[in-house]
């Protein structure tokens, strides 16, 4: 796991030369994206949702391409469409901006459902069709999405089929007295995006998503994570529950966490850090629960907190962390 983790330390140090304050949400991207999943930024204007978005795609050596979420924005303005050639006399396929390998969908609650849907069959398959032909997208292929939660006039909020599509949702929140102050000094004379140079080349980060998948994960630990979805099923707050596609990545998420911390084997620990992100966005709760002011986050702490933290012999001298927080 030295590979995973060297490469996810490159990556978090070029990313902070340009974000004060948020490794927690750096390394929660990190796992996504060594998960083969797909990250939704959820929070106010003005925190650095598309800055981190940002950062990350110029701090790894892959093809970037950007969408500005609009109401007039068409399904082909996405994922390209077919035009005539009056020279061959043959219609030419030209490929949309999902056609990149790192895609960052800026204010995607902004565009219409169908629009929307032309992200689907990618974020799920890696795959987009057009006219009939399936053409493949080069990896490793990652969307970094942000929404705006507190403007919703003129937005088309995204159906629980779509929300599902993304591994992990977070929110970035409001920078610290101190950090805000270093924030100021970074961008006195430049922003320091415009400075970042790849750290890490796209084979090497699909080795690390190879290498991922390699991490044990014990029984004890697997039935450990697998009761949290149950319980979210059952759970007399929510109508509906996590999926089984959820489960899947919940486990893969796991395995990134432990990977990226320097081990090769999943620790509960693993699985309460990405809890919240990974479920929180998959779960609807009941109209009266909602009322009631309770939210998805307070209900998965309040599950993990019931059940029992499985132990695991011989993994005490190992569970140190690797200087990650």
């Amino acid at each position: 796991m030295a590979d995973v983790t060297g490469t996810a330390k490159k990556v978090i140090a070029n990313v902070e030369r340009a974000i004060v304050g948020k490794r927690p949400q750096i390394i929660l991207s990190l796992v996504s994206w060594f998960s083969e999943g797909h990250v939704l930024l959820e929070d106010v204007p003005g925190v650095a949702k598309t800055m981190l978005a940002r950062a990350l795609a110029a701090s790894v050596g892959c093809a970037f391409k950007r969408i500005q979420c609009t109401p007039d924005l068409l399904p082909t303005d996405v994922t390209g469409a077919s035009v005539f050639n009056p020279k061959t006399v043959e219609f030419e396929f030209r490929p949309g901006p999902i056609f990149a390998q790192v895609l960052l969908a800026d204010e995607i609650n902004r565009t219409t459902p169908r629009t929307q849907a032309a992200l689907l069959e990618a974020m799920a398959e890696a795959r987009v069709t057009v006219d009939g032909v399936t053409r493949k997208l080069a990896p490793p292929f990652l969307v970094m999405a942000t929404q705006n939660p507190v403007d919703h006039e003129g937005t088309f909020p995204l159906p629980e089929a779509q929300l599902d599509r993304f591994l992990m949702r977070f929110s970035l929140g409001y920078p610290n007295f101190d950090e805000e102050l270093k924030m100021l000094e970074m961008l006195q004379r430049e922003h320091p995006l415009d400075k970042l140079q790849p750290v890490v080349s796209a084979d090497e980060l699909i080795q690390c998503q190879r290498a991922v998948r390699e991490v044990f994960v014990d029984e004890k630990v697997r039935r450990y994570l697998l009761q949290i979805i149950h319980d979210t099923r059952e759970h007399e707050d929510i109508a509906l529950g996590a999926s089984p596609r959820a489960a899947i990545a919940f486990f893969r998420a796991c395995q990134a966490m432990a990977a990226i911390r320097g081990r090769n084997y999943v620790l509960p620990d693993d699985v309460k850090r990405v809890a919240g992100p990974v479920l929180t966005h998959r779960m609807i709760l009941k109209p009266e629960s909602r009322l009631r002011k309770i939210v998805a986050a307070k209900v998965i702490e309040d599950i993990i907190a019931e059940l029992a933290v499985p132990t695991l012999p011989g993994t005490a001298a190992g569970a140190a962390s690797s200087g990650m927080p």
